[in-house]
């Protein structure tokens, strides 16, 4: 499987200092452990990024920073619900050396399918790079049909995949057979990658590889030399991770921030409206942790 981006790709929480405030000198510590431990590519200010809370001065200064610290692919989350934010972000970034643009589905309008198709063409036609669609209903309130992505993947050739957090494997293998052999499919749910590579995924943009990055590439050589049994034993073990990263009382970042700091990394808390971690929620990480051994 080849994958432009990398098949490990993590979407990197972005550290904030005690004030809350962005702390670039801890994000470039962070890429570079995160490179350093087996991640292949970054997805900078995405929903695990927080990307929703930071200004575009911020997360310009984001993707600055991290370019100048590490050689692996880049993909910037230029995400709005407001298509003209997303188009004026998105020119913006590609002037900062990142490889690629990543771009949710707009949130809270609930847009029709025709209103969600024009805004991923007017975000393309922003920018010359290559643009991932994000597709994550639980969190846009709209999936994005498999028709839509069809026509963006046949029409538009700078929209070159997908980060699919739709939950629908099946229909997944029904859009993966419709479109173009070098559209690519990325999990954009840690739990579904091992059902999604038997579909056709290339890699996984994950949360859980801040921590297991090495073990979801073993994942993946398993799955690319046919051996199921091994990808299954693998997938198996990283069940305790999945469960750890989110959940209702801790949300995705939280859960992963407080993990970095056990392991003695820079991350600080989220931003509102997260709320704070739990009690008991690193003695959690800590047993996620052992477990992995």
């Amino acid at each position: 499987m080849s994958a432009r981006f990398g098949r490990v790709v993590t979407a990197m929480v972005t550290p904030f200092d005690e004030r809350g405030e962005l702390d670039l000198d801890a994000a470039a510590e962070l890429a570079d452990w995160l490179v350093a431990t087996g991640s292949d590519g970054l997805v900078l200010a995405g929903t695990t990024g927080e990307g929703p809370t930071m200004s575009d001065a911020e997360a310009l200064a984001l993707f600055r920073r991290v370019r100048d610290t590490v050689d692996v692919p880049l993909l910037a989350g230029t995400g709005s619900n407001a298509t003209a934010h997303a188009v004026e972000l998105t020119r913006m970034a590609a002037e900062t050396g990142v490889d690629g643009i990543l771009s949710v589905t707009p949130y809270y309008n609930r847009p029709s399918q025709a209103g969600i198709e024009a805004h991923f063409r007017a975000v393309a036609g922003a920018t010359d790079l290559p643009v991932v669609v994000y597709d994550i209903p639980v969190r846009t309130g709209r999936k994005v049909a498999t028709e839509t992505l069809v026509r963006l993947a046949r029409e538009v050739p700078n929209v070159v995949g997908v980060k699919d957090a739709a939950g629908d494997p099946a229909e997944t293998a029904r859009l993966m057979s419709l479109v173009r052999s070098d559209f690519e499919l990325y999990s954009g749910d840690d739990a579904a990658t091992l059902p999604l590579i038997a579909v056709g995924a290339v890699g996984v943009i994950s949360v859980a590889s801040h921590w297991v990055a090495r073990q979801f590439g073993e994942m993946f050589d398993a799955a690319e030399r046919g051996d199921l049994a091994a990808a299954r034993r693998i997938n198996a073990s990283l069940v305790p991770s999945f469960d750890f990263e989110t959940g209702d009382e801790a949300p995705n970042p939280i859960p992963t921030k407080v993990l970095l700091g056990v392991l003695g990394l820079r991350v600080g808390a989220c931003r509102p409206p997260m709320g704070p971690a739990p009690d008991g929620l690193a003695a959690r990480a800590r047993a996620v942790l052992d477990g992995l051994g």
